[in-house]
């Protein structure tokens, strides 16, 4: 991954009998946030439009999903605007 500029997003545990130190925990944390988020719209989408990808071939798999992203997307955005009017 290194070889290629990746950057691991993987927690990293804590030693076995010794506290956790305090720079992981802070990564820990950081990258916590960001799976928060990610795994949000992805409950949201299991749940209320029931994704589930049973289809023949990358192409259609990839579709359906781009699909899910616009619906999801566009009941965010009008969830967004009714927050917005309400303020």
């Amino acid at each position: 991954m290194d070889k290629e500029g990746f950057v691991s997003k993987v927690h990293r545990k804590k030693p076995h009998l010794k506290p956790m130190p305090r720079h992981i925990q802070k990564s820990n944390a950081g990258k916590s946030v960001i799976r928060s988020r990610v795994e949000h719209v992805f409950a949201d989408q299991k749940s209320k439009t029931g994704l589930f990808i049973r289809t023949v071939g990358i192409s259609r798999a990839t579709m359906r999903i781009g699909l899910a992203n616009i619906v999801y997307n566009m009941r965010r955005l009008l969830f967004l605007e009714r927050l917005n009017a309400s303020a």
